[in-house]
């Protein structure tokens, strides 16, 4: 099979480029790298650098389907910036499903997250939960989710949304590599390195058993291994949406705690205010994606999720 991943030069969207040329398909990533780096496109696929909106130019009748990773994913800038998603987010996926139509492809996979719910009133969150996203970045991939349940009634597109929770972890050389880093276990592993004086709690007083926000983490290989399961067991016409998590929470706490454990090092915390818009509990049912894609996620172990994320935060400290 051949397949054009967008965004295949960013953290989720390189590790399932690398998942699908191991299971033995043709991979081409475009990405226009205003967010991936060229180191993060696997070996053995062929890379485009170009924008998502001009995929028309690349996308023909030879593809069997597309693995949609590219999007601006800040939610405070998305609060600060909200036409940049609005352009880039839903204006880019309106071009590549036009693109799509043109070129009778027929299959996609689109990377959604849990944004898309907002703050629950309960968890662990199920896909009929209702969605109220509290940034632009949420609402920008709620509208995509929208777009996909047209595309698929009009047009017979075979689509699935899979809706992200806490992505961690690193899989050999593909790791997380944002600039800026917003993402808590890159953020504890640089103040094991040394890069950070401290790691800030925000909120201590949260109804759950330490005070402190509990997350539902997933390794990036089980999260990669997802959407080549989507891919397969999607139907023309449908819009698939799966919830893809551990359905096991942890803490803030928890986390700096693991962190302390794996890498040896003190990783002093400082207790600061709550964030706005951070529920105490966000935590995934992966029912859906159980029952539909036939997957569960096998590296569940917070412990090893850290050691793989610390390991490759070790080998890019020293350059490797």
């Amino acid at each position: 099979m051949r397949y054009l991943v967008t965004g295949g030069a960013g953290y989720v969207g390189g590790v399932t480029a690398a998942h699908l040329l191991e299971a033995g398909h043709e991979v081409t990533v475009l990405d226009d790298l205003s967010t991936g780096f060229p180191e993060g496109v696997p070996a053995g696929a062929h890379f485009i650098e170009g924008r998502v909106q001009d995929a028309a130019r690349y996308l023909d009748g030879s593809y069997d389907g597309v693995l949609h990773f590219a999007a601006f994913s800040q939610v405070g800038e998305s609060v600060a910036d909200p036409e940049k998603y609005w352009v880039n987010n839903v204006g880019g996926t309106l071009a590549l499903l036009a693109a799509m139509r043109d070129a009778g492809v027929r299959r996609l996979v689109f990377s959604s997250t849990a944004a898309t719910y907002g703050e629950p009133a309960s968890t662990p969150l199920t896909e009929t939960d209702p969605t109220a996203p509290t940034s632009p970045y949420g609402a920008s991939k709620l509208a995509v989710d929208h777009m996909l349940a047209g595309e698929a009634a009009a047009h017979g597109l075979a689509a699935a949304s899979l809706r992200y929770f806490n992505v961690a972890g690193a899989y050999g050389k593909y790791g997380e590599r944002h600039d800026p880093e917003s993402h808590l276990i890159p953020l504890v592993l640089q103040v094991a390195l040394g890069g950070r004086e401290s790691i800030s709690v925000y909120g201590d007083d949260y109804p759950t058993p330490d005070g402190t926000c509990v997350r539902d983490y997933i390794h990036v290989a089980d999260l990669a291994e997802a959407h080549l399961l989507a891919m397969e067991a999607v139907a023309p016409g449908e819009h698939l949406i799966c919830n893809l998590g551990n359905g096991e929470g942890f803490s803030v706490r928890e986390v700096v705690e693991t962190v302390r454990e794996v890498t040896g090092h003190p990783v002093p915390a400082v207790t600061a205010g709550r964030r706005a818009g951070d529920p105490a509990v966000l935590v995934a049912s992966a029912a859906t994606a159980r029952d539909r894609l036939g997957w569960k996620p096998s590296r569940p172990d917070l412990a090893g999720i850290v050691a793989d994320a610390w390991e490759f935060a070790r080998a890019r400290a020293a350059g490797a």
